[in-house]
């Protein structure tokens, strides 16, 4: 072969060899978990909130709850209302590791965010439904220390409320603890947790959160098992499990079912929308930060007979923590502007 055949022959191989470098180029490498696109689909808001036909949805219920829900006037020294431990600037929660009533509480104040889709509700599952919730706290002499009576007598005793009442209630206008805890209920289903940067991306928007995220969010459905219990767009299915964590005489929701084993410190799942701005975490607020969280469920809790099955070591890396971290940071919306009412008197 001659000298210019062979720089001929060359020129063509590196050519060809340049073409095939390119073809790799510019195919896309798969997007992370080949079942991401079918995690994604699990995870749309829902168009809007859900009342019950027993209590149904009215502007004159949602503004009588909204006035009740920051009045001090519901508890016994008239110091502290619903907004003490739901307080809007904090997620509608208190920050604190238990809440604060009359008495320190056993119990962390949860979020009041995305109610509207609880079937039920407590740490532990007592309450059936938002309408039976509001007077536990109202008449626990720990909490707001109130007595039904002299709440519902307080209340009528307000010429605004009784005009509030006769708009919401107008074939039932006696301010009463049904009626109260009605318009209480109406207005926490409004509370929904705002858009985050994470619904963005399940809406389509590729640059809505970043690639460490991406790789959370597979590990949260995939290897870290978290979706199977924080599920949907709420992120939590309203079950309850022990997660090896607690402790002590509180054995949650085997205080209602006492000869289930698996319930013996089994809790209610949370929701986990805002939750890089609710700290501390768990029912009793132990785990002060969302890496003390993950560090726990890497270990996988206390192995005991009540434990989830759901519970074991996950044996995750540093990087696989910090994803899963970038992840539960997309969770959190920017903080939306509430105005508090201008109560009746």
């Amino acid at each position: 072969m001659s000298r210019g055949a062979i720089l001929r022959f060359a020129l063509l191989v590196g050519a060809a060899v340049a073409a095939v470098g390119l073809a790799f180029a510019i195919v896309p490498r798969a997007a992370g978990s080949p079942q991401r696109a079918a995690w994604r689909a699990l995870y749309h808001r829902p168009a809007g909130i859900p009342f019950p036909d027993d209590d149904p949805y009215s502007k004159a219920k949602d503004d009588l709850g909204r006035m009740l829900f920051f009045d001090p006037i519901l508890s016994g020294a008239r110091d502290r209302s619903c907004a003490s431990c739901h307080n809007p600037g904090l997620s509608w929660g208190d920050g604190l590791p238990k809440a604060i009533g009359e008495k320190p509480l056993t119990l962390r104040s949860p979020t009041l965010y995305n109610l509207a889709w609880s079937e039920v509700l407590g740490w532990d599952g007592k309450f059936r439904g938002l309408e039976n919730v509001a007077f536990a706290p109202i008449m626990s002499p720990a909490n707001m220390n109130g007595k039904e009576d002299a709440v519902i007598a307080a209340v009528a005793a307000i010429p605004g409320y009784r005009t509030a009442f006769a708009a919401a209630f107008p074939e039932d206008p006696v301010p009463s603890r049904k009626t109260i805890e009605a318009a209480l209920a109406t207005f926490e289903r409004t509370l929904v947790s705002g858009e985050a940067p994470f619904d963005r991306w399940i809406a389509g928007d590729e640059t809505a959160i970043g690639e460490a995220a991406k790789r959370g969010f597979d590990l949260f459905n995939g290897k870290g098992r978290c979706a199977e219990c924080h599920s949907g767009w709420n992120f939590t299915d309203g079950s309850f499990h022990d997660i090896g964590t607690a402790t002590g005489d509180d054995i949650g929701r085997a205080r209602l079912f006492r000869n289930t084993v698996k319930l013996r410190y089994a809790f209610k799942v949370p929701t986990l929308r805002d939750v890089a701005r609710r700290a501390p975490y768990m029912h009793d607020g132990s785990e002060p930060t969302l890496e003390a969280v993950i560090d726990l469920y890497d270990r996988g809790g206390i192995d005991r007979p009540s434990r989830s099955e759901l519970i074991q070591p996950l044996g995750l890396s540093a990087q696989e923590k910090a994803d899963l971290i970038a992840f539960l940071d997309t969770l959190t919306g920017k903080p939306e502007p509430f105005a508090e009412p201008v109560l009746p008197r």
